[in-house]
C-alpha cells in the first residue's frame, strides 16, 4: 500500500466489503462459518467459538488449552503441522490452519517452515507464552494506535486496486520509462549470465549480449539457478533446493438469480479431509465493488497445490467441469456460467519447507561472493506482494550502494 501511494496509486486502492466479511469451511459436506475473532487460526472472541458449528466440544476445550500450554525450549525449526498441533490441537489444525495455509500458500503444513512462513506466530509464543494471549495483547495495542490521517480511506485487511492489479505493474512501467538512459526488454530471454573481468555479461536470445556492472536476478529459483550454472555451480544447485508446486484458478460469473445460495461473505476453504477437488473459492463480486454488474456475481476456485497437482493436466474444459461439479454440489449451483476463465499458475508458488531459513542465509552466502550480484523475489523473504516488494525495495538499497562505490 506504501508503494501505491508513493506512486500515485492511493485513489485506486480498493478495500473490501467488510460488512460481508465472513468465511466459511467446508466440513460434513457443508459450509461453516469460520468463528468471528478467529485471526487466521488463532481464537480471540470466546462466545463465536463456543457457538461455533465447526469445532467439536473436544476440539474447543483444547484450543482453550492453549493458553495453558508452556512455549517451546528447543530453537530448531518445527513444521506449521506440528506447531498448530502442539499448540492448538489437531482439530484446529485440520479445519482451519492447514485449509487457510492451502488457499494462501499451496503448501502442507506438514512439510512448511513455521518459522519461514509464520514468524509472527513463533514470536508470539516466544514473547508471551501463548498464541491466544500475545494475539489479544497485540490487538489492544493496535487499537490505542493514531488513527488514519484526516482524508485517508479507511482501509481493510485485504486490499486490492479498482481497475486491478496489471495496474500496479502498469505504473511502475511507466515511470521506470520516464528515467533517462533507462530501458525495458520485454518477452526476452535471458539464456545464461557469465562473469568476464570483473563485469557480467548477459547472453540473450536473439540480441547482442549486455555487459553490466551489477545484476539483479528477480526470478523463480529455478529459473535463477539455470541462468548462473555457468560461473557458480554450488549456487545453482543450492537454488534447486527450493520446490515450486502449480496452481490454477477458474472465475466463472452467473446471473444473480440463477445462484441461490446467500452469498453472505467472502468465500470459503476447503479442508484435505473433505476430499475435494477444488481447495478454496472466493465470491469476488461480494468481496470486492465494481468486480460484477449488479444482477450478476462472479466466483473464482482454487485448484491444485501441493495436493491434486495432476488436476493441472486437465483442458481448460475438462477443469471447468470440474468446478461445476463442486460449486453444485457445495452451493447448489446448477446454472450454466455466462462465462469462465481457466488461468494456469505453473512452478509459480514457492514453498518454504524445513530448513529454508538455513537455505537461503547459504544461499546469500554464495551469492555473496560474487560482488554486483544480488537475488531477490518470492523465493526467499516472503511469498505474498508486500514481501516481494519490501525485499525488492531493501535488494535496490543494496545495489545502488554496491554501484556508488565502484571506481
Amino acid at each position: 500500500m506504501a508503494l501505491c501511494k508513493r506512486i500515485g496509486l492511493a485513489d485506486k486502492l480498493l478495500p473490501t466489503n467488510d460488512e460481508l466479511r465472513k468465511t466459511f469451511v467446508l466440513s460434513g459436506g457443508r459450509l461453516h462459518e469460520l468463528p468471528e475473532g478467529v485471526i487466521l487460526m488463532i481464537p480471540t472472541k470466546i462466545l463465536p467459538l463456543v457457538t461455533s458449528s465447526l469445532i467439536s466440544i473436544p476440539g474447543k476445550v483444547r484450543m482453550g488449552l492453549e493458553l495453558f500450554i508452556p512455549k517451546r525450549k528447543e530453537k530448531s525449526d518445527e513444521t506449521l503441522g506440528d506447531f498448530v498441533r502442539r499448540r492448538l490441537g489437531r482439530e484446529v489444525l485440520e479445519k482451519i490452519a492447514e485449509p487457510l495455509v492451502a488457499g494462501v500458500h499451496s503448501g502442507d503444513p506438514e512439510t512448511m517452515s513455521v518459522r519461514a512462513t509464520f514468524p509472527r506466530f513463533v514470536q508470539l509464543e516466544e514473547d508471551y507464552g501463548s498464541l491466544i494471549k500475545g494475539m489479544l495483547k497485540r490487538m489492544a495495542a493496535f487499537k490505542k494506535s493514531a488513527p488514519a490521517k484526516g482524508g485517508e480511506k479507511k482501509m481493510t485487511m485485504f486490499v486490492t486496486l479498482r481497475d486491478g492489479l496489471s495496474d500496479f505493474i502498469e505504473r511502475l512501467e511507466t515511470l521506470i520509462k520516464g528515467f533517462e538512459n533507462t530501458s525495458i526488454m520485454t518477452d526476452t530471454a535471458v539464456k545464461r549470465i557469465s562473469k568476464k573481468g570483473g563485469k557480467f555479461l548477459i547472453e540473450i536470445d536473439g540480441k547482442p549480449a549486455l555487459e553490466a556492472d551489477c545484476v539483479i536476478i528477480a526470478a523463480p529459483a529455478y529459473v535463477a539457478s539455470k541462468i548462473i550454472d555457468g560461473f557458480d555451480l554450488g549456487l545453482s544447485q543450492k537454488l534447486l533446493e527450493i520446490p515450486y508446486v502449480s496452481t490454477a484458478t477458474v472465475s466463472m460469473a452467473f446471473k444473480k438469480k440463477d445462484v441461490k445460495h446467500p452469498l453472505n461473505g467472502f468465500g470459503f476453504v476447503v479442508p484435505r479431509t473433505e476430499k475435494r477437488r477444488i481447495r478454496a473459492s472466493t465470491w469476488t463480486s461480494v468481496k470486492f465493488k465494481h468486480r460484477a454488474p449488479e444482477d450478476s456475481v462472479l466466483i473464482r476456485c482454487f485448484v491444485g497445490g501441493s495436493h491434486n497437482k495432476e488436476l493441472l493436466s486437465l483442458s481448460d474444459a475438462g477443469m471447468t467441469a470440474l468446478v461445476r461439479e463442486e460449486l453444485r454440489d457445495i452451493m447448489g449451483i446448477t446454472a450454466e456460467p455466462l462465462f469462465s476463465r481457466v488461468y494456469r499458475w505453473m512452478n509459480s508458488m514457492p514453498q518454504y519447507t524445513i530448513g529454508h531459513e538455513e537455505r537461503v542465509k547459504a544461499i546469500d552466502g554464495m551469492a555473496g561472493r560474487h560482488p554486483g550480484l544480488f537475488l531477490t523475489g518470492s523465493a526467499y523473504h516472503g511469498i505474498g506482494i508486500p514481501d516481494s516488494v519490501r525485499y525488492g525495495e531493501v535488494t535496490a538499497k543494496k545495489a545502488l550502494h554496491y554501484i556508488k562505490n565502484l571506481p
